[in-house]
């Protein structure tokens, strides 16, 4: 639900009744992950997407069903073998889908608002809802914030005095602090909140800031990089030590551009707190001068991708120099250099393309391989820690 924050919340300011289709669990290949949702108001405008168009239809169906019925369904989608045109996920996953009605005087709307207004405001935040448990429950919904303060609850008055939403606040805060969506399993009836009593699956969706894209060099290849990175919804910055160069004149799209000398402008973030391990480093100066003390610290960052540009025999004089500096060999092995994929890239902007396609790859463990002929698999699973998409 939260990949569609922004619209959500405007519909809750302008009192709008709907309903939010949202990816409980997926089995196999399936094109979207666990939180990818979709919301249909009362007058039928939709928004979002579960399946990339393969049952589309059928859970808009299911969302008109729950405005009018007002009571929350799960339902699976698979592969239908005996009707190729059957309702079903052609590629051959299957896929669970949460539907709730968010009536404008529904119990739970609050809470929803309230998380929709932290997203949109890119505070960080967990919407923790019931995807399987005791009859009634199905889509109750805790907001979580970083500190572990929570609002709403999950058990209602039928359950424990605030143990459920305790143990469920508390594993919703450790899957946001790591900046993951996924599930918790906890019990019912257990007054200290262990796992014991009757299952309830609650589906937590985290949701951070854009993850950083940081350019280091203003030159041409970056003005296309930072269009790229925008593209996947980073928030990019550029950053170089000569001011005749690093004007937000020549980069109007990054969201920042800083004059500094690289490595004191990392010293300064890494101490600020603003780099996380979503963040990815662009090193695109391939001047020693620069690359050198930048890299150093930038190899001991946990950081999601270092990328440095240059020919193989600035790669391997770089390397020599990093050694030089003491950089162990173990850190220089997650350099990405020279920066970017194979794909014959000539131009600017067909080298952010090969830049961006790494840096995808990376995040979500793919080879770069075509997969045409291929026996991996299409949709990997997610990455402990980096399983957000730049939307969310």
């Amino acid at each position: 639900m939260l990949d569609i924050a922004e619209e959500l919340h405007r519909w809750c300011g302008e009192g709008r009744a709907f309903a939010v289709a949202t990816v409980v669990a997926v089995e196999g290949s399936a094109p979207r992950q666990p939180g990818a949702a979709l919301a249909v108001d009362a007058e039928g405008t939709a928004v979002g997407s579960v399946s990339g168009g393969c049952v589309e239809g059928a859970v808009y169906e299911l969302c008109r069903a729950a405005l009018e019925s007002g009571e929350s369904v799960r339902e699976r989608f698979g592969y239908a073998d005996e009707d190729a045109f059957a309702v079903g996920l052609t590629c051959g996953g299957a896929l669970d889908v949460l539907v709730v009605p968010v009536p404008p005087d529904g119990h739970g709307r609050a809470v929803l608002a309230e998380a929709l207004a932290a997203a949109t405001a890119g505070e960080p935040v967990a919407l923790a809802r019931v995807a399987d448990g005791p009859d009634g429950w199905l889509g109750r919904a805790l907001l979580v914030r970083a500190d572990g303060t929570h609002a709403g609850t999950l058990a209602g008055t039928e359950g424990l005095p605030g143990s459920l939403d305790r143990t469920v606040a508390a594993e919703a805060a450790a899957l946001l602090a790591a900046g993951r969506t996924g599930t918790v399993v906890a019990g019912t009836d257990d007054a200290n909140g262990s796992r014991c009593g009757d299952p309830v699956t609650v589906l937590v969706e985290s949701c951070l800031p854009p993850p950083r894209m940081i350019v280091f060099g203003a030159v041409d290849f970056a003005a296309a990089l930072v269009r790229a990175g925008k593209f996947l919804g980073y928030h990019v910055t550029v950053c170089d030590a000569r001011p005749v160069f690093a004007t937000t004149g020549r980069f109007p799209g990054a969201d920042e551009v800083a004059v500094d000398w690289p490595h004191r402008y990392l010293d300064a973030q890494q101490a600020a707190g603003a780099l996380d391990a979503r963040t990815v480093l662009c090193v695109l100066t391939h001047d020693a001068k620069f690359d050198v003390p930048l890299l150093e610290r930038a190899l001991r960052l946990p950081v999601a991708y270092v990328g440095a540009m240059g020919s193989r025999r600035t790669h391997e004089a770089r390397l020599e120099r990093l050694r030089e500096a003491g950089v162990a060999e173990r850190a220089l092995d997650r350099l990405r250099s020279p920066i970017g994929l194979d794909l014959g890239a000539r131009t600017p902007e067909e080298t952010a393309l090969s830049i961006v396609a790494e840096i995808v790859a990376a995040r979500h463990g793919g080879t770069g391989a075509p997969l045409t002929g291929a026996h991996t698999p299409i949709h990997h699973e997610p990455r402990r820690g980096r399983d957000l998409d730049p939307v969310a």
